[in-house]
């Protein structure tokens, strides 16, 4: 078997291969690792057969989708997940065969209504159910402190004690724990009475993820995080740096256009020399009547740089090959020291 452990902050993913096939799954992948499975799967020499997510995540993004999109494998879950991007959707006990391993689903619901394990030969990938001393919380969307322990002393601690457990995350930097040692030594694992256990997981008053809402509205939607908004955009518009806009403007050249797309009261504080100013948020309805010449070159900025970006992408869709994103944004332009009017628009 071939096994990778991906690790990004302190979330954990996993690939697992067969040799003989060259068939290969990838459990719990994250967003920004996308470029990391793949050069891992090529230097193996593996095709992935199953992109699989062992519950819907709260906390990071999951790179399920894009994946899919990239190498036309399907998208693994449980039953219950929300996702309507599904392409194969599990019951307990199912497997999914990946050359001559055989991944075998466990329903573990609890941290999540669609949380579920697989196991794997010698070891057990456990999602967020069971943790490295910990388990997973049950106080975001579809927990339940109640299944959680049925899943966890009827289900998963059931489990040969040998087997070897691998999370989805891990903020310590070890490797893996085993079912016998977590049995002894994790101290969610000692209150194994039913209401001890509900009680201390209802008490447990946790912090709210940094990204939850996005990242639950993207995991269960398959719709796009604002960074990969931004990356797409980013990719698809080229940029002006801020030392060429200065000379620009010093040579007094009058064949761009420097578009603002600030608000107002951010504008008239300060903009760039002699720039347009079109509100991004009415840039779609106004661009007809203020931006009749789809042919001329249209600088486009903002504040941090970012909004620009995505409205440069806009105008280029629409036909504006002209236009180009500044690198930065006013308040780097700003800092940097370069010439700024006030006041209303020209």
């Amino acid at each position: 078997m071939i096994f990778e452990s991906i690790s990004s902050g302190g979330c954990r993913s996993y690939l697992v291969g067969c040799e003989e096939s060259c068939a290969a799954a990838l459990i719990d992948p994250e967003l920004s690792q996308i470029d990391r499975y793949i050069a891992l799967a090529a230097r193996h020499g593996l095709r992935f057969r199953y992109l699989i997510d062992t519950h819907t995540h709260a906390d990071h993004f999951s790179a399920t989708r894009q994946l899919a999109d990239q190498l036309d494998a399907p998208v693994v879950m449980h039953r219950a997940s929300p996702a309507p991007f599904i392409d194969l959707r599990l019951e307990g006990g199912d497997l999914l065969v990946v050359g001559r391993l055989r991944l075998q689903s466990l329903y573990t619901p609890g941290h999540t209504s669609d949380s579920m394990c697989l196991c794997l030969e010698d070891r057990v990938f456990t999602g967020d159910t069971l943790l490295i001393g910990a388990t997973g919380r049950t106080d975001l969307p579809s927990g339940d402190a109640a299944a959680l322990h049925e899943s966890l002393f009827q289900g998963v601690l059931k489990l040969d004690p040998a087997l070897m457990v691998f999370p989805a995350h891990e903020y310590k930097g070890r490797s893996h724990s085993t079912i016998a040692q977590e049995l002894a030594e994790n101290p969610r694992l000692q209150k194994r009475e039913r209401g001890a256990f509900i009680d201390m997981m209802q008490s447990l008053n946790r912090t709210m993820p940094t990204h939850v809402t996005e990242a639950l509205r993207t995991n269960m939607s398959g719709g796009k995080t604002v960074a990969q908004m931004l990356s797409d955009a980013a990719a698809s518009v080229p940029f002006m740096s801020m030392a060429q806009l200065k000379a620009n403007i010093e040579s007094h050249r009058d064949d761009m256009i420097v578009l603002d797309v600030r608000e107002l009261d951010a504008y008239e504080s300060g903009h760039v020399p002699g720039a347009f100013h079109l509100p991004r948020g009415q840039l779609e309805l106004r661009v007809n009547d203020e931006l009749k010449d789809p042919t001329r070159r249209i600088l486009v900025c903002c504040e941090f740089g970012r909004i620009s970006t995505l409205a440069t992408a806009t105008l280029r869709t629409m036909g504006f090959s002209g236009a180009v994103a500044l690198d930065g944004g006013i308040k780097a332009w700003r800092e940097a020291g370069y010439p700024l009017a006030t006041g209303p628009a020209p």
